[in-house]
């Protein structure tokens, strides 16, 4: 009996374990940036929280992902300057590379490795966090190259080259929209006559279906919502936001969008019946979603003193609450349908007022800890009344460029009790743990 009960204990333990140590894609295993980690410190140490490792790596944007103790990595090794920004495209040719680290040494495993001619604006390397499931690792190149491996080895599975299979191009700041894995099918953003978005058989690259056209791919990821009883996958683009059946990319409903450059980014967010989606120069849109068939319903366009203006950061649903970045670099608060601020605040970077200001949001138990263009690491609490600071402290050097300022543009990834964040030099993990 004794044993059983040890038993027991141990396998519970280790189901808690392998739920916080991971951090198997974009914003994390529920891709809603919570880090479900316990035993978290309550403030840095004096000089800040201990890095546990440095491991070099070229240029990128694109976050790192972790699962069973490896970290996975994109980057672009060129020979030219690739500090390009705003609406300028550069060609420069390179190597675009996949990294699996050990997550606890940062010793590199494996490697791989191809050419590619870049041809985009922020030309510093990939956008996508690698997509970690059942053993494969799937990275996606800021122009487009589509892999999967064998997490283990390294071993290619498949492989497309979009803009070739398709007829088209990248759009102009790249491939930067997450895939989505949902249950057999990866979920992509690929452009082109009638393939705007492709399913692909996650285990052998196979086409299951395609959906829409759009002039421009756009950059907002793939969102899996529940409304009206049944399963709806929203698929934004520069003129529309669509929803599909995610089994057969079958349209369900459409709502007309304009976005300026191209520049849809963030996921649509849901709370209750209300779906938002907003991006830059206050090109907002509010719907209510249907509930009886599925549908929506334009409740409000393109408020310019309402909601906000998301750019580089996915904003934070907490309850009935949202937290986000505008393309000004306040944090806001606000809760839908209203959409009126109820804060605003600089806390988190500092008054810096070049525009597209970047702070990611993690929520750890009741606070925040934060990873801002900086460099820095904030821990905070956010709610409905304003911002508490708790603490600060410097990880990493900003080592590319934006506005005339430097910045570090790239999502962190927490597994266990560490945190793992890359520049354009190298990755490190950062301790903390108690």
């Amino acid at each position: 009996m004794v044993k059983q009960i040890v038993v027991c204990v141990l396998a519970l333990t280790l189901s808690r374990v392998a739920v916080s140590k991971d951090w198997p894609q974009w914003m994390g295993p529920g891709r809603d940036n919570r880090w479900s980690a316990d035993n978290i410190l309550e403030r840095f140490p004096s000089g800040g929280p201990r890095i546990v490792w440095r491991a070099a790596v070229a240029g990128g944007y694109a976050g790192p992902a972790v699962a069973g103790n490896r970290v996975y990595v994109t980057d672009f090794v060129s020979s030219g300057d690739a500090k390009v920004d705003n609406f300028d495209r550069k060609a420069i040719a390179g190597q675009e590379r996949v990294l699996c680290l050990d997550a606890m040494t940062g010793r590199e495993i494996w490697k791989f490795e191809y050419p590619v001619s870049y041809a985009i604006s922020y030309p510093a390397g990939p956008r996508c966090t690698p997509v970690l499931d059942e053993g494969r690792v799937t990275t996606l190149g800021a122009e487009g190259m589509l892999i999967c491996f064998d997490a283990e080895s390294g071993r290619v599975i498949w492989k497309k080259d979009l803009p070739k299979e398709y007829s088209t191009k990248s759009a102009l700041w790249g491939y930067a929209a997450h895939p989505l894995i949902d249950g057999p099918r990866l979920i992509c953003l690929v452009g082109g006559a009638g393939s705007h978005t492709v399913a692909f058989d996650k285990l052998t690259g196979e086409e299951i279906w395609r959906t829409g056209t759009a002039a421009e791919q756009g950059y907002s990821p793939p969102t899996m919502i529940r409304a009206a009883g049944v399963r709806q996958l929203i698929l934004a683009n520069p003129v529309a936001v669509n929803a599909v059946k995610p089994e057969t990319g079958e349209l369900l409903w459409q709502a007309p969008y304009e976005a300026t450059n191209g520049s849809i980014i963030m996921s649509p967010i849901v709370i209750g019946d209300y779906l938002y989606i907003g991006g830059y120069s206050n090109h907002n849109l509010l719907l209510k979603l249907d509930q009886d068939k599925p549908g929506a319903t334009v409740v409000a366009k393109d408020k310019a003193k309402k909601f906000i203006s998301p750019v580089n950061v996915q904003p934070f649903v907490d309850g009935d609450t949202i937290y986000g970045m505008d393309q000004k670099g306040d944090l806001i608060a606000f809760k839908l349908p209203d959409g009126e601020a109820m804060w605003t605040s600089t806390d988190l970077i500092g008054s810096r007022s070049q525009g597209s200001e970047t702070a990611f949001l993690v929520k750890q138990a009741d606070r925040f800890f934060v990873f801002n263009e900086k460099g820095e690491l904030v821990i905070a609490k956010l709610t409905p009344t304003g911002v508490e600071i708790i603490d600060r402290a410097k990880v990493i050097e900003p080592t590319n460029n934006a506005f005339g300022r430097k910045v570090v543009w790239c999502a962190p990834a927490f597994a266990g009790t560490k945190m793992f964040v890359r520049n354009d030099n190298e990755c490190i993990c950062v301790e903390l743990g108690k």
